[in-house]
Protein backbone atom coordinates (compact mmCIF):
# COMPACT_ATOMS: atom_id res chain seq x y z
CA UNK A 1 0.00 0.00 0.00
CA UNK A 2 3.57 1.91 0.62
CA UNK A 3 3.17 2.36 -3.12
CA UNK A 4 0.53 4.39 -3.73
CA UNK A 5 0.84 7.42 -1.29
CA UNK A 6 4.41 7.72 -3.17
CA UNK A 7 2.34 8.25 -6.15
CA UNK A 8 0.17 10.38 -4.62
CA UNK A 9 2.14 12.95 -3.50
CA UNK A 10 4.18 13.32 -7.81
CA UNK A 11 2.30 15.87 -9.55
CA UNK A 12 1.08 14.22 -12.82
CA UNK A 13 2.92 16.19 -15.64
CA UNK A 14 6.26 15.79 -12.96
CA UNK A 15 7.88 12.61 -14.70
CA UNK A 16 7.49 13.84 -18.40
CA UNK A 17 8.93 16.88 -17.47
CA UNK A 18 11.90 15.19 -16.08
CA UNK A 19 12.20 13.15 -19.28
CA UNK A 20 11.99 16.34 -21.54
CA UNK A 21 15.00 18.20 -19.25
CA UNK A 22 17.17 15.49 -19.65
CA UNK A 23 16.19 15.31 -23.35
CA UNK A 24 16.90 18.83 -23.71
CA UNK A 25 20.42 17.99 -22.30
CA UNK A 26 21.48 15.23 -23.56
CA UNK A 27 20.46 16.18 -27.51
CA UNK A 28 23.56 18.50 -27.92
CA UNK A 29 26.19 15.96 -26.72
CA UNK A 30 24.51 12.95 -28.84
CA UNK A 31 24.83 15.09 -31.59
CA UNK A 32 27.89 15.76 -31.30
CA UNK A 33 28.75 12.32 -30.83
CA UNK A 34 26.95 11.64 -33.97
CA UNK A 35 29.00 14.08 -36.18
CA UNK A 36 32.58 13.47 -34.36
CA UNK A 37 32.20 9.53 -35.20
CA UNK A 38 31.32 10.65 -38.98
CA UNK A 39 33.86 12.91 -39.84
CA UNK A 40 36.85 10.05 -37.86
CA UNK A 41 35.49 7.18 -39.75
CA UNK A 42 35.02 9.21 -43.25
CA UNK A 43 38.41 11.14 -42.90
CA UNK A 44 40.88 10.29 -45.39
CA UNK A 45 44.13 9.00 -44.93
CA UNK A 46 47.09 10.98 -45.84
CA UNK A 47 47.75 8.61 -48.64
CA UNK A 48 43.84 8.80 -49.94
CA UNK A 49 44.02 12.29 -50.97
CA UNK A 50 41.60 10.76 -54.00
CA UNK A 51 39.87 8.85 -51.12
CA UNK A 52 37.53 6.33 -51.94
CA UNK A 53 34.06 6.87 -52.60
CA UNK A 54 33.04 3.81 -50.81
CA UNK A 55 31.55 5.36 -47.81
CA UNK A 56 31.88 3.38 -44.41
CA UNK A 57 29.82 5.23 -42.42
CA UNK A 58 26.73 7.07 -43.42
CA UNK A 59 23.93 9.47 -42.24
CA UNK A 60 22.20 9.27 -44.81
CA UNK A 61 21.45 6.51 -47.68
CA UNK A 62 23.87 6.15 -50.43
CA UNK A 63 22.94 7.91 -53.94
CA UNK A 64 22.78 6.31 -56.80
CA UNK A 65 26.19 7.83 -58.38
CA UNK A 66 27.71 6.60 -55.05
CA UNK A 67 26.71 3.57 -55.04
CA UNK A 68 28.36 2.92 -58.57
CA UNK A 69 31.61 4.69 -57.64
CA UNK A 70 31.59 2.62 -54.49
CA UNK A 71 32.03 -0.17 -57.26
CA UNK A 72 34.81 1.18 -59.20
CA UNK A 73 38.19 0.03 -58.27
CA UNK A 74 40.85 2.16 -56.08
CA UNK A 75 43.89 1.18 -57.56
CA UNK A 76 46.47 3.17 -55.16
CA UNK A 77 44.74 1.00 -52.05
CA UNK A 78 46.25 -2.56 -51.39
CA UNK A 79 49.16 -4.94 -50.61
CA UNK A 80 51.98 -6.49 -51.98
CA UNK A 81 52.06 -9.77 -52.60
CA UNK A 82 54.35 -12.18 -53.42
CA UNK A 83 54.77 -13.59 -57.16
CA UNK A 84 57.56 -16.03 -57.66
CA UNK A 85 56.08 -15.74 -61.40
CA UNK A 86 56.22 -11.75 -61.55
CA UNK A 87 60.20 -11.86 -61.77
CA UNK A 88 61.40 -10.44 -65.10
CA UNK A 89 57.64 -10.36 -66.30
CA UNK A 90 58.28 -7.21 -68.95
CA UNK A 91 61.54 -7.24 -69.52
CA UNK A 92 65.49 -7.60 -67.98
CA UNK A 93 68.35 -5.84 -67.48
CA UNK A 94 70.09 -6.27 -70.98
CA UNK A 95 67.09 -3.38 -72.01
CA UNK A 96 69.71 -1.09 -73.84
CA UNK A 97 67.50 2.01 -72.31
CA UNK A 98 68.51 1.23 -69.02
CA UNK A 99 70.22 3.99 -67.28
CA UNK A 100 73.97 2.26 -65.39
CA UNK A 101 73.13 3.24 -61.59
CA UNK A 102 69.57 1.60 -62.30
CA UNK A 103 70.61 -2.22 -63.48
CA UNK A 104 71.36 -3.19 -59.83
CA UNK A 105 72.94 -6.81 -60.75
CA UNK A 106 75.04 -5.74 -63.27
CA UNK A 107 76.22 -3.27 -60.37
CA UNK A 108 76.44 -6.43 -57.54
CA UNK A 109 73.26 -6.76 -56.00
CA UNK A 110 73.04 -10.72 -55.44
CA UNK A 111 69.26 -11.29 -54.98
CA UNK A 112 66.21 -10.81 -57.15
CA UNK A 113 63.51 -11.02 -54.18
CA UNK A 114 62.65 -7.31 -54.69
CA UNK A 115 60.95 -8.78 -58.12
CA UNK A 116 58.70 -11.27 -57.10
CA UNK A 117 56.05 -8.77 -55.78
CA UNK A 118 53.56 -7.19 -57.34
CA UNK A 119 50.50 -4.94 -56.69
CA UNK A 120 46.94 -6.25 -55.62
CA UNK A 121 44.51 -3.81 -54.54
CA UNK A 122 41.91 -4.85 -52.31
CA UNK A 123 38.92 -4.70 -54.08
CA UNK A 124 39.60 -5.29 -57.78
CA UNK A 125 42.46 -6.79 -59.94
CA UNK A 126 44.55 -3.98 -62.31
CA UNK A 127 44.67 -4.98 -66.15
CA UNK A 128 47.15 -6.99 -67.13
CA UNK A 129 49.94 -4.22 -69.36
CA UNK A 130 49.09 -4.82 -72.36
CA UNK A 131 52.39 -3.32 -74.39
CA UNK A 132 51.06 -3.73 -78.00
CA UNK A 133 47.24 -2.28 -77.19
CA UNK A 134 49.85 1.01 -75.62
CA UNK A 135 51.84 1.05 -78.87
CA UNK A 136 48.93 0.84 -81.20
CA UNK A 137 46.97 3.02 -78.81
CA UNK A 138 49.96 5.56 -79.13
CA UNK A 139 50.18 5.43 -83.11
CA UNK A 140 51.52 8.83 -84.16
CA UNK A 141 51.43 10.29 -81.05
CA UNK A 142 53.42 11.18 -78.34
CA UNK A 143 53.98 10.34 -74.42
CA UNK A 144 56.24 12.39 -72.31
CA UNK A 145 57.37 12.32 -69.04
CA UNK A 146 59.19 15.86 -67.61
CA UNK A 147 60.24 16.20 -64.29
CA UNK A 148 63.15 14.75 -62.11
CA UNK A 149 65.58 11.75 -61.98
CA UNK A 150 62.48 9.88 -60.73
CA UNK A 151 60.57 11.10 -63.57
CA UNK A 152 63.45 9.43 -65.72
CA UNK A 153 63.23 6.27 -63.52
CA UNK A 154 59.73 5.89 -64.65
CA UNK A 155 60.34 6.79 -68.26
CA UNK A 156 62.82 4.03 -68.77
CA UNK A 157 60.75 1.63 -67.33
CA UNK A 158 58.13 2.46 -70.24
CA UNK A 159 60.48 2.55 -72.68
CA UNK A 160 61.42 -1.03 -71.56
CA UNK A 161 57.77 -2.29 -70.91
CA UNK A 162 56.73 -1.12 -74.46
CA UNK A 163 60.16 -2.65 -76.44
CA UNK A 164 59.30 -6.02 -75.42
CA UNK A 165 56.60 -6.05 -78.40
CA UNK A 166 58.79 -4.98 -81.13
CA UNK A 167 60.78 -7.78 -82.42
CA UNK A 168 63.24 -5.46 -84.19
CA UNK A 169 65.40 -3.93 -82.12
CA UNK A 170 66.77 -1.88 -84.60
CA UNK A 171 63.05 -0.33 -85.16
CA UNK A 172 63.49 1.47 -81.18
CA UNK A 173 66.74 4.27 -81.03
CA UNK A 174 66.91 7.32 -79.46
CA UNK A 175 65.78 10.09 -82.03
CA UNK A 176 69.07 12.74 -82.01
CA UNK A 177 71.32 9.88 -81.52
CA UNK A 178 72.22 10.56 -78.14
CA UNK A 179 73.26 8.17 -75.66
CA UNK A 180 71.04 6.78 -72.84
CA UNK A 181 74.00 7.91 -70.31
CA UNK A 182 72.75 11.60 -71.63
CA UNK A 183 71.68 13.27 -67.92
CA UNK A 184 70.90 16.85 -69.05
CA UNK A 185 68.24 18.45 -71.51
CA UNK A 186 65.87 15.77 -73.29
CA UNK A 187 65.79 12.24 -74.67
CA UNK A 188 63.36 10.80 -77.14
CA UNK A 189 62.93 7.33 -77.94
CA UNK A 190 61.13 6.91 -81.26
CA UNK A 191 59.63 3.06 -82.09
CA UNK A 192 59.70 3.58 -86.00
CA UNK A 193 57.14 0.76 -86.91
CA UNK A 194 54.22 3.25 -85.07
CA UNK A 195 56.12 6.33 -85.82
CA UNK A 196 55.60 7.05 -81.69
CA UNK A 197 58.47 8.83 -79.10
CA UNK A 198 58.36 8.16 -75.66
CA UNK A 199 60.31 11.52 -74.51
CA UNK A 200 61.77 12.73 -71.27
CA UNK A 201 62.74 16.02 -70.28
CA UNK A 202 65.02 17.02 -66.96
CA UNK A 203 63.48 19.69 -65.56
CA UNK A 204 63.99 19.11 -61.17
CA UNK A 205 61.79 22.12 -61.03
CA UNK A 206 59.50 22.30 -63.61
CA UNK A 207 59.85 26.48 -63.83
CA UNK A 208 62.66 28.05 -64.99
CA UNK A 209 66.17 28.78 -63.55
CA UNK A 210 68.32 31.72 -64.49
CA UNK A 211 71.58 33.21 -63.66
CA UNK A 212 71.30 35.56 -60.40
CA UNK A 213 69.96 39.21 -61.78
CA UNK A 214 71.78 42.32 -61.64
CA UNK A 215 72.08 43.64 -58.14
CA UNK A 216 71.50 40.42 -56.22
CA UNK A 217 73.21 39.89 -52.80
CA UNK A 218 76.59 38.25 -53.48
CA UNK A 219 75.84 34.73 -51.90
CA UNK A 220 73.05 34.18 -55.06
CA UNK A 221 74.54 31.87 -57.61
CA UNK A 222 71.29 31.57 -59.37
CA UNK A 223 67.45 31.55 -59.07
CA UNK A 224 64.37 30.16 -59.64
CA UNK A 225 61.52 31.44 -61.46
CA UNK A 226 58.57 30.20 -59.89
CA UNK A 227 56.16 32.22 -62.39
CA UNK A 228 57.81 31.12 -65.47
CA UNK A 229 57.23 27.48 -66.68
CA UNK A 230 60.48 25.61 -68.06
CA UNK A 231 61.07 26.88 -72.03
CA UNK A 232 61.19 22.68 -72.65
CA UNK A 233 57.60 23.59 -72.25
CA UNK A 234 57.05 24.38 -75.75
CA UNK A 235 57.26 20.82 -76.33
CA UNK A 236 55.53 19.08 -74.40
CA UNK A 237 52.15 20.74 -75.64
CA UNK A 238 50.34 18.48 -78.13
CA UNK A 239 51.17 15.25 -76.69
CA UNK A 240 49.04 12.30 -76.41
CA UNK A 241 50.07 11.53 -72.68
CA UNK A 242 52.04 13.85 -70.66
CA UNK A 243 53.73 12.75 -67.00
CA UNK A 244 54.79 15.01 -64.30
CA UNK A 245 56.80 14.79 -61.35
CA UNK A 246 58.51 17.44 -58.78
CA UNK A 247 59.14 17.41 -55.44
CA UNK A 248 62.52 15.98 -54.86
CA UNK A 249 64.46 19.23 -55.51
CA UNK A 250 62.54 21.77 -53.60
CA UNK A 251 64.28 21.74 -50.28
CA UNK A 252 67.29 23.62 -49.13
CA UNK A 253 70.09 21.25 -49.80
CA UNK A 254 69.08 21.65 -53.34
CA UNK A 255 68.15 25.57 -53.04
CA UNK A 256 69.52 27.90 -50.90
CA UNK A 257 72.02 26.09 -49.33
CA UNK A 258 73.85 26.17 -53.45
CA UNK A 259 73.04 29.68 -53.53
CA UNK A 260 69.81 29.34 -55.40
CA UNK A 261 67.20 31.56 -54.69
CA UNK A 262 63.26 32.13 -55.55
CA UNK A 263 62.50 34.99 -58.10
CA UNK A 264 58.91 36.02 -59.16
CA UNK A 265 57.85 39.35 -61.10
CA UNK A 266 61.68 40.06 -61.79
CA UNK A 267 62.76 40.13 -58.30
CA UNK A 268 64.64 37.86 -55.43
CA UNK A 269 62.83 36.74 -52.56
CA UNK A 270 65.45 35.62 -50.04
CA UNK A 271 63.13 35.07 -47.43
CA UNK A 272 60.45 32.70 -49.27
CA UNK A 273 60.82 29.70 -48.12
CA UNK A 274 60.51 26.20 -50.28
CA UNK A 275 57.03 25.13 -49.59
CA UNK A 276 55.81 28.72 -50.75
CA UNK A 277 58.04 28.59 -53.72
CA UNK A 278 56.76 24.94 -54.73
CA UNK A 279 53.00 26.12 -53.96
CA UNK A 280 53.57 29.01 -56.60
CA UNK A 281 55.10 26.96 -59.01
CA UNK A 282 52.43 24.70 -59.19
CA UNK A 283 50.18 27.90 -59.67
CA UNK A 284 52.34 28.14 -62.80
CA UNK A 285 52.05 25.12 -64.22
CA UNK A 286 48.43 25.27 -63.33
CA UNK A 287 48.32 28.73 -65.64
CA UNK A 288 50.03 26.96 -68.08
CA UNK A 289 48.18 23.34 -68.63
CA UNK A 290 44.69 25.49 -68.97
CA UNK A 291 46.22 27.98 -71.63
CA UNK A 292 48.76 26.20 -73.56
CA UNK A 293 47.17 22.09 -73.63
CA UNK A 294 44.17 20.94 -74.99
CA UNK A 295 42.53 18.87 -72.12
CA UNK A 296 40.01 17.26 -74.86
CA UNK A 297 42.88 15.64 -76.39
CA UNK A 298 46.02 14.75 -74.38
CA UNK A 299 45.34 12.79 -70.87
CA UNK A 300 47.63 14.70 -68.42
CA UNK A 301 49.17 12.95 -65.05
CA UNK A 302 50.82 14.29 -62.04
CA UNK A 303 52.28 12.04 -60.24
CA UNK A 304 52.94 12.22 -56.26
CA UNK A 305 55.83 11.79 -54.62
CA UNK A 306 58.35 9.07 -54.85
CA UNK A 307 59.30 8.08 -51.25
CA UNK A 308 63.06 7.75 -49.93
CA UNK A 309 64.36 4.70 -47.58
CA UNK A 310 67.27 6.32 -45.43
CA UNK A 311 68.40 4.52 -42.60
CA UNK A 312 70.02 5.22 -39.67
CA UNK A 313 71.05 8.74 -40.99
CA UNK A 314 70.22 11.02 -43.99
CA UNK A 315 71.67 10.63 -47.24
CA UNK A 316 74.76 12.43 -46.29
CA UNK A 317 75.37 11.37 -43.08
CA UNK A 318 75.43 7.51 -43.57
CA UNK A 319 71.82 6.98 -44.76
CA UNK A 320 71.24 3.09 -45.60
CA UNK A 321 68.34 1.34 -47.12
CA UNK A 322 70.36 -2.26 -48.16
CA UNK A 323 69.43 -3.91 -44.56
CA UNK A 324 65.54 -4.57 -46.27
CA UNK A 325 64.48 -8.03 -48.50
CA UNK A 326 61.07 -7.58 -48.81
CA UNK A 327 57.91 -5.14 -49.09
CA UNK A 328 57.07 -3.89 -45.44
CA UNK A 329 53.70 -4.87 -44.72
CA UNK A 330 50.92 -2.04 -44.63
CA UNK A 331 50.94 -2.31 -40.36
CA UNK A 332 54.18 -1.99 -40.20
CA UNK A 333 55.23 0.95 -42.34
CA UNK A 334 54.05 4.20 -40.62
CA UNK A 335 52.25 6.83 -42.95
CA UNK A 336 53.70 10.37 -43.08
CA UNK A 337 51.73 12.76 -45.32
CA UNK A 338 54.61 13.91 -47.89
CA UNK A 339 55.33 17.67 -47.90
CA UNK A 340 53.90 18.63 -51.58
CA UNK A 341 51.43 16.02 -51.96
CA UNK A 342 48.85 17.96 -50.65
CA UNK A 343 49.79 20.94 -52.85
CA UNK A 344 49.72 19.20 -56.33
CA UNK A 345 46.82 17.69 -55.43
CA UNK A 346 45.26 21.33 -55.00
CA UNK A 347 46.57 22.32 -58.05
CA UNK A 348 44.39 19.49 -59.76
CA UNK A 349 41.51 20.35 -57.83
CA UNK A 350 41.62 23.68 -59.10
CA UNK A 351 42.05 22.62 -62.88
CA UNK A 352 39.12 20.25 -62.53
CA UNK A 353 36.89 22.39 -61.09
CA UNK A 354 36.94 24.41 -64.54
CA UNK A 355 37.72 21.96 -66.98
CA UNK A 356 36.18 19.02 -65.71
CA UNK A 357 38.58 15.86 -64.69
CA UNK A 358 41.11 16.39 -67.58
CA UNK A 359 43.99 16.34 -65.32
CA UNK A 360 44.64 13.00 -63.13
CA UNK A 361 47.08 12.93 -59.69
CA UNK A 362 48.98 9.22 -60.19
CA UNK A 363 49.25 8.20 -56.51
CA UNK A 364 51.85 5.89 -56.01
CA UNK A 365 52.74 7.76 -52.63
CA UNK A 366 51.91 4.75 -50.57
CA UNK A 367 52.52 1.59 -52.81
CA UNK A 368 56.16 2.87 -52.49
CA UNK A 369 56.75 3.87 -49.26
CA UNK A 370 56.37 0.17 -48.81
CA UNK A 371 59.08 -0.87 -51.01
CA UNK A 372 62.39 0.27 -48.98
CA UNK A 373 64.37 -3.15 -50.68
CA UNK A 374 63.55 -1.90 -54.03
CA UNK A 375 66.22 0.72 -53.93
CA UNK A 376 70.01 0.14 -55.52
CA UNK A 377 71.63 1.31 -52.21
CA UNK A 378 75.11 0.40 -52.15
CA UNK A 379 74.85 -1.48 -55.79
CA UNK A 380 76.09 2.16 -57.23
CA UNK A 381 77.22 2.15 -61.21
CA UNK A 382 80.93 1.32 -62.44
CA UNK A 383 83.38 4.09 -61.39
CA UNK A 384 81.03 5.42 -58.43
CA UNK A 385 83.58 5.64 -55.11
CA UNK A 386 83.00 2.58 -52.50
CA UNK A 387 82.55 5.46 -50.03
CA UNK A 388 79.77 7.16 -51.75
CA UNK A 389 76.39 7.56 -50.47
CA UNK A 390 73.98 4.63 -50.83
CA UNK A 391 71.26 5.85 -53.36
CA UNK A 392 67.99 5.45 -51.35
CA UNK A 393 65.92 7.66 -53.49
CA UNK A 394 65.78 5.52 -57.23
CA UNK A 395 64.90 2.40 -57.86
CA UNK A 396 66.14 -0.96 -59.39
CA UNK A 397 64.64 -1.25 -63.18
CA UNK A 398 63.20 -3.74 -63.44
CA UNK A 399 61.69 -2.90 -60.10
CA UNK A 400 58.94 -0.77 -58.95
CA UNK A 401 58.32 1.93 -61.41
CA UNK A 402 56.81 -0.94 -63.61
CA UNK A 403 53.97 -0.90 -61.17
CA UNK A 404 53.81 2.42 -61.51
CA UNK A 405 53.45 2.71 -65.05
CA UNK A 406 50.18 -0.75 -64.78
CA UNK A 407 49.00 2.04 -62.89
CA UNK A 408 49.37 4.36 -65.50
CA UNK A 409 48.15 1.59 -68.43
CA UNK A 410 45.07 0.75 -65.92
CA UNK A 411 44.12 4.56 -65.69
CA UNK A 412 44.41 4.98 -69.85
CA UNK A 413 42.26 1.98 -69.92
CA UNK A 414 39.51 3.30 -68.06
CA UNK A 415 39.60 6.56 -69.52
CA UNK A 416 39.07 5.27 -72.84
CA UNK A 417 42.82 5.92 -74.10
CA UNK A 418 43.78 2.19 -74.50
CA UNK A 419 40.93 -0.23 -75.88
CA UNK A 420 40.62 -3.22 -73.89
Amino acid sequence: MGFIPFMDHLHPLSIPSKVERVFKYALPFLLLLLVSSYIVLNRPSPFELYPSSFLRFSLFPPTDAEQVAARECDYWRGNWVRDEGNAYGYYNESCPFLDPGFRCHENGRGDDDYLKWRWQPYRCDLPRFNASKLLESSRNGRIVFAGDSLGRNQWESLVCMLSRAVSDPSAIYEANGNPITKHKGYLSIRFRDYNLTIEYYRVPFLVATARAPPNSPANVRGTIRVDELHWFSRMWAGANVIVFNAGHWWNQDKTSKMGFYFEENGAVNMTMDSTEAFRRSLQTWKLWTKRDLDLETSHVFFRSYSPAHYSHGSWDKGGQCNISKEPQSDSTRPRSEPLYNPLIHEAIKEIEERNGSKVHFLNITRMTELRSDGHPSSHREAGTPPTAAQDCSHWCLPGVPDTWNELLYAQLVSRRYVRE
